[in-house]
This record gives structure tokens, sequence and C-alpha cells, in this order.
């Protein structure tokens, strides 16, 4: 008796988010590159269940049987530092990939990030911080004017992510009118929308900030030990298949 084939399952963009943890457009990057089993319907995105969790399978993102992401326990001790600090935070792969959500973000940030291309500048960004070696961690102004930092995860001796926290005013906030047409010109986003949300960031003192600056190490050290152990617990898992 011949078998008649089934029709593949397919998920859509917010299905494929829920399952990896990453915004919808580094998802659509992904499709567009190639890199995520993905086929375009007309102007929509679609992902065959079964390639997906291959691939998932494939790079070590899958879940456990319990349904739980790895990922999952980075996100939470991310939104407790971010919580806890008044700032933002977000882990990347080393060229800048995001790999949790975004941590307490400002008003300012989610407004502009909520634009692709604004996002991508952001990505830009991070990348070029995973190839500055400084490993003290300090204040330096972003390209949205907010004050940022970073601190490289690490498994063994290899560094293998960061954590980037910020979204912080400086002393002179806001901008300038003409340094506010600049962010928005420099990030593709309608002015607008930077005008109106420019004021909501987070505000922290001096002392403050101190205080959070020595504990971007500590976090960072957590990240790495979160990163270690499920690194040996993919191995071990596939030495016993």
């Amino acid at each position: 008796m011949q078998t008649i084939p089934t029709s593949p399952t397919y998920l859509t963009a917010r299905d494929v988010q829920e399952l990896i943890r990453v915004d919808r457009s580094t998802i659509y990057r992904m499709a567009e590159s190639g890199r995520l089993p993905a086929i375009k319907v007309g102007r929509q995105w679609r992902f065959p269940a079964d390639a997906v969790h291959a691939w998932l399978e494939a790079s070590g993102n899958a879940s456990d049987g319990n349904g739980a992401r790895p990922v999952s326990s980075a996100q939470e001790v991310t939104d407790l530092f971010a919580d806890l600090y008044g700032v933002m935070v977000i882990v990347t792969d080393i060229a800048g990939n995001p790999i949790t959500d975004v941590s307490n973000p400002c008003g300012y940030f989610s407004a502009v990030s909520s634009e692709a291309a604004a996002l991508d500048r952001c990505i830009a960004e991070w990348n070029a911080l995973g190839g500055q070696y400084d490993f003290e961690p300090r204040l330096r102004p972003s390209h949205l004017g907010f004050l940022c930092t970073r601190a490289f995860i690490r498994i063994g001796n290899e560094l293998s992510g960061m954590v980037i926290s910020g979204g912080i005013a400086p002393d002179e906030w806001p901008p300038s009118e003409e340094r506010i047409e600049e962010i928005a010109a420099e990030s593709r986003v309608p002015l607008p929308i930077v005008e109106q949300s420019i004021e909501d960031v987070h505000r922290i003192g001096p002392e403050d900030q101190e205080r959070f600056l020595a504990a971007i190490p500590v976090l960072a050290r957590h990240l790495s030990s979160i990163a270690t152990g499920e690194r040996q617990t993919n191995h071990m898992t596939r030495s016993r298949m």
C-alpha cells in the first residue's frame, strides 16, 4: 500500500522567535541570508517545522526535554540585573548578534529599535565592540547618544559572547536639536520618533554608575559559567548518542 505524503508544517516568524528567542528582525535577516531554513510566500516568510527543528539540533540550540531553552537561564539573570541597577542589558554572540531579548529597555531604545534599519545599526555597533579588546568596563557613548558598556563572556580561554548594558543618559541630556537630527539620519529613523522618545532613557547618578560598572564583570562571569555548563552538557549528550 502506497503511503500518501503529508504536507509539511510551516512555522511563522513568531513561532521561530519563541523557539530561538531572538528578535524578529534577526530572524528575517537569517532567512534572507540562508542561515535559517525558510521560504517566502508572497511577502511573508514561512519556516518548515522539520527543517527548523533539525537546524536547532545541529546548531546546539534545541530545547531540553522540558521545553526549556538554555538561553532562558541567561535571560533570567540579565532581567534581574537590569531591574536591580536600572539599566538595559542584552547578551550577544561575539559578532554582536542578539542571543537574549533586551532586558529593561528604555523607551528611547524601544522606539528607535522598532525600525529594522535602526536595529541593524545597533547590531553593527555591537559587532564593533566585539573587536575592541579593552577589558576594563567603562561607559562609552553609543551612536544613539546614551552611554553603554561591554564585558566579554568566556568559555575557557575563548571569547564567546558579550553582555552589553546601558541606555544611560550622560550628564548633558537630551542632545542638541542638531545632534538629534544626526541620530535620526544615522539610524534611518523618522525624526519625530527620535524627538518624541529622546527623554525616555535610564538615569543613574555617579555613585550608582560606579557600582554598576563594578558589577558588570560579575554578571559576565555568571553568564560565562552558564555558557560553559551548557557546552559541557551538550558535549555529554552528544557523547551518549
